[in-house]
Parts: structure tokens; C-alpha cells; sequence
């Protein structure tokens, strides 16, 4: 299993924006020479989040950074213009030597609409028609398209094309069915992300999301599973929750009284925490038994944390990243390859062969 690291670089601690960068950069590095697979950069639009492109964090992290592979979390498309974000990505695989990666999505904030001039109203519409143009630069130089939000291309040139053949393009979704068929119909890989309640009540959307890629004709290779959730990692349980806590219940609280939700507390955390929880934090024996925990529930090939939430202090998610990297890292990897090497079991006496 591939094992990384998201963040949105929030700026609720009151940080400069100019030292978050610095931040945001020695966790990119960190990340990188801790042996870990992808460092991923969210895309918002408000004071309370540092980057609004993600490509241009991401061109920085490619140039201090060797091996670790470089995604947005997520770029918002639907507001978005798909030839400006495949030039810069392009871009970003050419920094980073072919590291480059789009996560798409539809956002979960609406910022980014009026301020380019979108209409909400045609939410999922601009998303369709954007990523389907996407996808076309991706494929090939030369595009021909027409849309109902943006001038047609008439056998247009797309440069600079990246050192991949095919820049990987995964879907990212919350929890819409509708987004789940369309990345299997596609054939995209898939990340969900899983902020709250109980992990198993994704499965049947995973389950979705593989049945449509089937019926198109997609075999495994082309449909790979990401789980994303917020994490953190402490020498004991007791200093992860008191590094983590208070930070995550304030930036939840925050956005949800944006969106009328009702207050979360430490009962909320508690049962969030709990071994069938969405938190994957604690200890390293707890981080690693849930993310074993949501293998067996996905059967996933990406796991990504998103630990450097609210105003968690930075030299607290720097040692959450060590203790990822160095002791939950090889035992989750160590137990999904044995659970990958067993052999399918026998069929039973009353079974054909």
C-alpha cells in the first residue's frame, strides 16, 4: 500500500503566510526523506487557508524533493479552466522528473465560484464537462472540444506536455454516488475522503464505484482505491490527543458553524478516535490498526493523512510525520503484503472447482 500525507496548510494559528510556506515546504522534504509515497496540497480560496494554487506549492516542493510523488488535494475543477491546470502540472512533472498528480474534485467549499465568475447552480455540470476536457489534453497534443461553459478548442496545441506518458488524474469525492460511477465509467482511480462517522459506511460507495468500472470494461490496474482521513501519531495516546484535540475540534466547529452543524465536543472526538472511528490517531500500534482496519474494509491501494490541521503546532506534526514514516509506515506495508501474498482459499467439497 502506497502511504502519504495531505494538508491544507491552515493559517488558523495565526502564522504568517510567509512562515507557513517555509512549514508547508520542510513537511514536503520531510515527507520525501522519510520514504513516504505522495505529498498532497489542498486548494482553497479564504483567509483561513494558505494556498489557492496548488501547482505553484507543489513546483516548490518538486525542486526540494527527490522521490515522493506530488498531488493537489484536491484542485477544485468545476472553477478552474482545464488547460491552465494541465500546463501547470505539466509543469510540476517537469520539476519533479515525472512526480506530478491531479486529484479533481468538485470542492467542498464554494469560494472559488464567485470568484471566477461560475454559477452554482450548474455545480456538477461544470465539473463533468471540465474534467472531460481534462482528460483530452491528457491524451493527446493536439485537442478539438466543445462545452457549454468555456470557448471550443479547435485542433489546439496543448504545451508543455510532462515527462509521463499520462499525467495521473484520480477523482476525489465525499460521498456523492454520482461522482463514485463517473470515476468508474472512467476508469479514474478514486480517493475517498472520510472526515466523519464510521469508515464502513463508505463501503458500499468503494463497492459502487468498482462495479461501474467493471461494467465499462476496467480492469483493476486502471481503478485503484485512496483513503483519506484526518491523522495524527503520538509516542503514547494520551500526547497525540493533546497535540491533536483541541486544534481539530476548533477548525471542525469553525467550518461547521458555516454550514450549520451542531457543535462537536470531546465525546464527539472521543467516539471519532474509537477503533471503528474516522481519526486515525493515537499511538503508533492505534494509527496502524486503523488503517489495517479500513484495508480490510476497501481493500485500498493509498492511504493519505491529513495531520497538520488548525492550528496543531508545527514541531508536533513534524514528530507525528517521524512516527508515521519510521514505525507505522513498515508495519502497515509488512501486514498488506501478507495479506496480499495468501493464497485465495480452497474451494469447499460442495463447491465446483
Amino acid at each position: 500500500m502506497e502511504l502519504g500525507l495531505a494538508t491544507f496548510a491552515d493559517l488558523a494559528s495565526g502564522i504568517s503566510p510567509q512562515q507557513r510556506m517555509r512549514n508547508l515546504i520542510e513537511e514536503a522534504e520531510l515527507a520525501d526523506q522519510l520514504g513516504l509515497d505522495v505529498f498532497a496540497i489542498g486548494e482553497h480560496h479564504r483567509e483561513d487557508f494558505l494556498v489557492s494554487s496548488p501547482a505553484v506549492a507543489l513546483a516548490a516542493a518538486a525542486v526540494r524533493t527527490e522521490r515522493i510523488r506530488l498531488s493537489s488535494a484536491v484542485t477544485v475543477l468545476s472553477s478552474d479552466d482545464p488547460v491552465r491546470v494541465f500546463q501547470q502540472f505539466a509543469e510540476v512533472d517537469l520539476l519533479s522528473g515525472g512526480r506530478a498528480e491531479i486529484m479533481a474534485g468538485r470542492g467542498s467549499f464554494i469560494e472559488s465560484f464567485p470568484l471566477f465568475g461560475y454559477d452554482l447552480d450548474d455545480y456538477d455540470e461544470l465539473y463533468a464537462e471540465k474534467l472531460e476536457l481534462l482528460l483530452k489534453l491528457r491524451d493527446a497534443t493536439h485537442v478539438s472540444w466543445s462545452g457549454r461553459h468555456r470557448a471550443p478548442l479547435r485542433d489546439a496545441g496543448v504545451w508543455p506536455r510532462p515527462v509521463q506518458e499520462q499525467l495521473p488524474i484520480w477523482v476525489a469525492v465525499g460521498g456523492s454516488p454520482q461522482s463514485v460511477v463517473r470515476a468508474g465509467t472512467l476508469g479514474l482511480p478514486l480517493t475517498v475522503a472520510i472526515i466523519g462517522g464510521q469508515p464502513e459506511r463508505f463501503v458500499p460507495l468503494v463497492e459502487l464505484y468498482r462495479s461501474a468500472a467493471a461494467e465499462a470494461g476496467h480492469g483493476p490496474e486502471r481503478t485503484k482505491v485512496a483513503i483519506n482521513t484526518h491523522a495524527f501519531v503520538g509516542d503514547t495516546s494520551e500526547q497525540a490527543d493533546a497535540a491533536f484535540a483541541p486544534s481539530y475540534l476548533t477548525m471542525m466547529n469553525r467550518i461547521g458553524r458555516e454550514r450549520g452543524w451542531p457543535p462537536s465536543g470531546r465525546h464527539d472526538y472521543d467516539a471519532l478516535r474509537s477503533p471503528r472511528g474516522a481519526l486515525a490517531v493515537g499511538s503508533v500500534e492505534q494509527v496502524a490498526e486503523k488503517i489495517l482496519f479500513e484495508h480490510e474494509l476497501f481493500a485500498h491501494q493509498r492511504y493519505i493523512g491529513q495531520m497538520s490541521v488548525g492550528a496543531v503546532e508545527h514541531r508536533d506534526v513534524l514528530r507525528s510525520m517521524e512516527l508515521f514514516g519510521t514505525e507505522v509506515a513498515p508495519v502497515v506495508r509488512a501486514e498488506v503484503a501478507r495479506r496480499e501474498a495468501r493464497p485465495a482459499p480452497e474451494p469447499s467439497a460442495s463447491q465446483p472447482a
